[in-house]
């Protein structure tokens, strides 16, 4: 999408990391900060969308939305939700978004390690999840947003055909990835070795592995038929 980024002025920084209270579930949180993202239990998509309607993809970890914003433009006629954990790379998009007026592609400040509650059963197309906060020492694991619980979520939201893309630059997040898939009884993966079978714009982050000769890993997970 080819867009005058001089007009939104970025932040001079975006902080890599929130709170890390915000990465995990509000009902585990002794206190819950003030910086801890809303929660959501329904949504009005009329303030979201030009048509009023429900997502049928969600970017999971959106930043600041190369791939968001890239995406939305191979579907004109359905809409996707951006979700980001830190609240400046939310604000900024909104000021793209709007300042651009693009009809289908909206974000949402929200800790998804709380569910998608907001999302009806059985309707979601695609979920990316592509190259995420690592979170690689083996005291911080517990932070990394895909776990059981949120196979199960997107178990519930995805249709027949819904499918999970996930994508790392780190061999050990990957194998993680492929052994909780495999651990779980409604899912199973594909990994992808080509960019004719990944078909999906390129992000941010895999510029910059491309650029600098760093091995990523891509895999595309399905509901078991």
């Amino acid at each position: 999408m080819e867009i005058d980024y001089s007009k939104y002025p970025m932040p001079h920084r975006f902080r890599h990391h929130t709170t890390p209270n915000a990465y995990f579930p509000v009902d585990e949180l002794k206190v819950v900060p003030k910086s801890y993202p809303p929660l959501y239990e329904s949504i009005d998509w009329k303030e979201h969308y030009a048509d009023g309607k429900q997502p049928r993809y969600l970017d999971v970890g959106c930043a600041k939305g190369k791939f968001l914003l890239d995406y939305s433009e191979l579907i004109p006629e359905e809409n996707i939700l951006g979700i980001e954990l830190r609240v400046a790379p939310v604000d900024w998009l909104r000021g793209v978004i709007e300042g651009e007026k693009l009809p289908n592609v909206s974000v949402l400040w929200y800790s998804v390690v709380n569910g998608l509650n907001f999302i009806e059963d059985n309707s979601i197309k695609k979920v990316f999840y592509l190259f995420p906060d690592p979170w690689s020492k083996k005291k911080h694991l517990k932070r990394r947003a895909l776990n059981e619980k949120m196979l199960d979520e997107y178990d519930r939201v995805f249709r027949d055909d819904g499918e999970l893309y996930l994508a790392t630059d780190l061999l050990d997040v990957h194998e993680d990835q492929k052994e909780l898939i495999d651990n779980h009884p409604k899912f199973e993966y594909e990994e992808i070795a080509t960019d004719d079978k990944w078909g999906l714009p390129v992000t941010n982050k895999e510029m910059f592995c491309r650029k600098e000769n760093i091995k990523f890993y891509r895999m595309i997970c399905r509901k078991k038929q």
